[in-house]
């Protein structure tokens, strides 16, 4: 036993110290005080540097003091290696690159590991979508690198306007999300407009003479600018820069191209094949008619690519030849191909406000903080050192979610912190059913070490199947969801490894040590819940009946109010948070925007009870929010409306939304039925897919009724229900299985109400803490937070009743009774204790 508890104790050291490393620091430092810091040579020079790009900042002639430096390393040719030369970047010849990448390295490890997704720190986030008809009839390959290349445009385009910390990435293949912390289009409205607007692709001409490095700036050529070409070295892959006199005015434009591809030459090395537009052929043929042994540049949004020189006359078809590789030619055909030919269209718009986001992190700060009060108050008084140990565990199990988001460069968003307070409040949930477990040993008269081995080794398959089940839920979530609700899925994924693992290794490894080091005989506190044996099934009528015809008039009322319970997310269009110091009346607000031509706006007012504090929620068709809020307040200027946020979603991604919604429920529940088949029997499996349809049926009609309105994280609050509903039925199918197995002459009505009757404290117990984390999110939630928080309320209530009176009823109606049907049915069938041994002290025949 010594050994067990040194190897999961070395385990468990290390995975923490781990997760500890990875979250720190847990929040950002101020970076103009941690760079001040980090110079370890010439740090008096830096300082009085520091100071300038301050001022800067200060007078607003830079945007941060990031960009305030970079500016000065160029104008002044300050090399900040200098200051730095622990940060290994001498090979990057260039010096404002080097800078550059110098500079970022310092601010990425001035913050947190962990960042916070922009619906807690402000800021602005939109997808671009890319024109379809530009990208179709190219492969897989060529779609990916021209979607690299626009996004490297996007990039350089956010550079110039000094964005420091933006996030742009792929998002499918054919369109780019872009996050802009700290920024919102009220602020700066043409942001979003210069952004997605065309690239534009221009051949110009090289001076034929003068070169910027031998020319004093007082004679550079009138009509031509300096651009600088980058060549890598073959040999040394060192990146060279190239100064040149290019015209302003084209020779011509993209739009001569009509396809661009790059192919390897007769000669082993590759090229970029061109074909011109009809048109482009003729404007080709009469620009190189003039230009035969000169350069021509190839200019794509302001940056020159390359100046391959002119040889013969050319018309419709064309090759740049060189010393290209292969990675070149497809970069350089990718620039010819211009993704960005034509302007980008938002398909979906997310903004936050600096105070709505500064609400949104104190309010999760204290749901997270009054649900593991409330966790940690029940579990002591209930279970006293089981309590502390359960608890310890949890902590750890919130650790190394972190940890793990942490290192895989994940973002902390609302329905994350959703996420973490529910995985506290269910990282209990495998803990209680070991303590339950440990008692029902100690209660059949074993002693506490024997009991503690039995307990382990009779929950270990039930705490896996449990988890499983609600895995498949958190993937399908992950791999359908998009934004917050990927976030989500992943968080959850990752809270259930970490609950598995804090059950069956920390949890094991404290109880070990209280027990065969500390010597304790008591771990547990006075039993409560001790419900005897009840014979539920009695009551599988009724209840079964009361349940459905709460659904039934659910299913009704989603009917009736089918045009009202979907929100942007499902039908596209904008929703404005807007704040207000006078309350409109909805009707007045209705009737002051008739005649306005602007569209159908309907006003919700939401009451954040966490902040004690109203705000109002202004739905209208794409792109109509603003101008609605600009008649608004010219309609009502006493009430002094504000924008706080705004969410703007596509036709194309609301429709998207919808299909991922049923896809989603559908694999989920197909998942769950396999899987539940396969580990059990059909007929488990059949029980817990009718338990969660009930489950979904009912908790959307009463969130329906209580006039609540479906978005896409609702959907992430949806399938958490069903894998709530699933863990939950799985503990009492798993007893089931197990009382069958012990019980061999008991009939299976008795079986099954046994089986509910032992896990019953389990049930009440694991409701009661995962309910006390919903309701602190629900009073101190934060946006969708709220309704989010509302809906696992009732899913936890819904869930706990029909493990009870839905599951195992169909079960026990399903093999009609009778525990022969279900023995007959089972993949591997049972072999009891009393054969075995009566087999093997039966006389071997001769």
């Amino acid at each position: 036993m010594s050994g067990n508890i040194l190897w999961k104790f070395i385990l468990s050291a290390a995975i923490i110290a781990w997760a500890i490393l990875n979250i720190t620091p847990l929040r950002d430092q101020p970076f103009d005080t941690f760079i001040g810091d980090q110079a370890s040579a010439h740090q008096e020079e830096f300082v009085s540097i520091l100071d300038r790009a301050r001022e800067r900042v200060a007078k607003g002639e830079s945007p941060s003091l990031l960009f305030a430096l970079r500016s000065l390393g160029e104008e002044d040719n300050i090399d900040f290696l200098r200051f730095f030369p622990h940060i290994n970047v001498r090979d990057i010849a260039n010096i404002n690159r080097r800078n550059d990448i110098l500079l970022r390295h310092l601010l990425g490890q001035s913050r947190s590991n962990l960042a916070l997704g922009l619906d807690l720190k402000g800021g602005v986030g939109f997808t671009l979508k890319i024109d379809e008809e530009s990208t179709s009839g190219i492969d897989s390959f060529e779609r990916e690198a021209q979607l690299s290349k626009a996004i490297e445009i996007m990039s350089t385009r956010l550079d110039g306007f000094g964005v420091a910390e933006p996030v742009i990435r792929p998002r499918g293949d054919d369109a780019i999300e872009i996050q802009i912390p700290g920024l919102t289009t009220r602020d700066d409205p043409e942001i979003i407009n210069s952004l997605r607007k065309p690239a534009r692709l221009e051949f110009r001409r090289l001076h034929p003479s003068l070169s910027p490095d031998t020319t004093r700036p007082v004679d550079y050529p009138v009509g031509y600018e300096v651009l600088i070409e980058e060549r890598e070295d073959s040999r040394t892959g060192e990146i060279r820069e190239f100064r040149h006199f290019v015209r302003q005015i084209p020779e011509a434009t993209g739009e001569i191209v009509a396809r661009a591809r790059a192919s390897q030459g007769q000669t082993g090395g590759f090229q970029v094949n061109l074909e011109m537009t009809t048109a482009g052929a003729r404007v080709l043929e009469e620009v190189t008619r003039q230009m035969v042994g000169q350069p021509l540049a190839i200019v794509l949004d302001g940056r020159l690519y390359s100046a391959p020189t002119v040889q013969a006359v050319l018309s419709s078809r064309a090759q740049i030849t060189g010393r290209f590789s292969q990675r070149e030619a497809i970069e350089l055909a990718n620039v010819l191909q211009n993704p960005l030919a034509v302007e980008l269209r938002v398909d979906e718009m997310y903004e936050v406000g600096p105070t709505m986001a500064a609400d949104a992190r104190e309010s999760s700060v204290r749901a997270a903080q009054l649900g593991a009060t409330l966790v940690v108050i029940f579990m002591i008084a209930f279970y006293f050192l089981g309590g502390v140990i359960a608890v310890v565990s949890a902590v750890v199990n919130i650790l190394l979610v972190l940890g793990i988001l942490a290192s895989v460069g994940a973002t902390l968003t609302l329905p994350g912190v959703a996420a973490l307070v529910l995985t506290l409040g269910m990282g209990v949930d495998a803990n209680i059913l070991i303590l339950e477990r440990i008692r029902e040993e100690l209660k059949a008269g074993k002693r506490i070490k024997n009991a503690i081995a039995s307990a382990f080794e009779k929950v270990f398959s039930t705490i896996i199947d449990a988890n499983v089940t609600t895995l498949i839920t958190a993937i399908i979530l992950f791999v359908f969801g998009a934004g917050p609700v990927k976030g989500f899925g992943l968080t959850l994924a990752i809270g259930i490894c970490a609950s598995v693992f804090c059950a069956l290794v920390v949890t094991r490894l404290m109880i070990d040590f209280f027990v065969h080091r500390a010597n304790l005989t008591k771990i547990l506190g006075v039993k409560v819940l001790d419900f005897g044996e009840i014979n539920f099934l009695n009551y599988r009528k009724p209840a079964f009946l009361v349940s459905w015809l709460i659904v039934l008039v659910g299913v009704i009322t989603v009917f009736l109010h089918r045009d009202n319970i979907l929100g942007i997310d499902f039908t596209g269009g904008d929703e404005m948070t807007v704040a207000f110091s006078e309350r409109i009346d909805p009707g007045e607000i209705i009737a002051a925007m008739e005649g306005a031509d602007l569209g159908q706006v309907r006003p919700l007012y939401q009451t954040l009870l966490g902040e004690d504090r109203e705000v109002l929620r202004i739905q209208t068709e794409f792109e109509q929010s603003r101008p609605v809020l600009r008649h608004l307040q010219e309609a009502f200027p006493s009430a002094n409306l504000q924008e706080e946020g705004l969410v703007v979603i596509g036709a194309s991604v609301s429709d998207e939304i919808q299909r991922n919604a049923i896809l989603s429920m559908l694999f989920a529940l197909v998942g769950i039925l396999l899987y539940v088949a396969l580990r059990f029997e059909v007929g488990y499996g059949v029980g817990a897919v009718v338990a969660t349809i009930h489950d979904v049926l009912m908790t959307i009609g009463i969130f329906v009724l209580f006039g609540g309105q479906f978005s896409a994280p609702m959907l992430a609050a949806i399938l958490m229900i069903v894998g709530y509903s699933i863990n939950d039925t799985i503990v009492v199918f798993d007893r089931i299985r197990e009382e069958l197995q012990l019980n061999p002459g008991t009939n299976l009505r008795r079986i099954v109400n046994q089986a509910i009757s032992r896990t019953l404290p389990r049930t009440m117990l694991t409701s009661i803490t995962t309910l006390l984390a919903a309701v602190s999110l629900y009073i101190f939630g934060a946006g969708v937070i709220t309704d989010f928080a509302f809906v696992f309320v009732v899913g936890i209530l819904t869930g706990t009743f029909s493990s009870v009176f839905i599951a195992s009823p169909v079960f026990f109606w399903w093999h009609k009774g009778d525990r022969r049907h279900v023995e007959e049915r089972e993949l591997t069938p049972k072999r009891y204790e009393w054969e075995a041994s009566s087999a093997a002290s039966s006389p071997k025949e001769s």
